[in-house]
């Protein structure tokens, strides 16, 4: 008796904590389904800086990731990169998430700029 009564509150302490989790996961929607702007770049970076400062200016919303101090983030850059089909050599950062569409630097800054609008 006492065996099944512990197995029965270890099966509902488990099943509560994954209604927890899951719970938990519902409150928080993750920045791309935001359809926030996301910017991969370096805080080392003078063409990041730039293009943060130009989406400051500009009142664009934008998640920064510098991908120098987050492997997370370089994981899904080069991810997302790999999906859209753009080579990795010779790479530019920042790299841009605009709602699903991936871009980089690979063009006069200023034209770049304005793919950001």
């Amino acid at each position: 008796m006492k065996k099944s009564t512990a197995i029965i509150l270890f099966l509902m302490l488990c099943l509560g904590q994954q209604l927890s989790a899951q719970q938990n996961q519902s409150k928080t929607t993750p920045v791309s389904e935001k359809k926030v702007m996301i910017v991969y770049g370096s805080d080392e970076c003078h063409h990041c800086t730039d293009t943060k400062k130009y989406l400051k200016e500009n009142n664009i919303e934008f998640v920064f990731y510098d991908i120098d101090k987050n492997q997370e983030a370089l994981k899904e850059m080069l991810f997302k990169l790999k999906n859209a089909n753009i080579s990795l050599n010779n790479l530019s950062i920042p790299v841009i998430d605009k709602q699903g569409v991936i871009f980089t630097n690979d063009i006069p800054f200023e034209a770049f700029l304005k793919k950001l609008n």
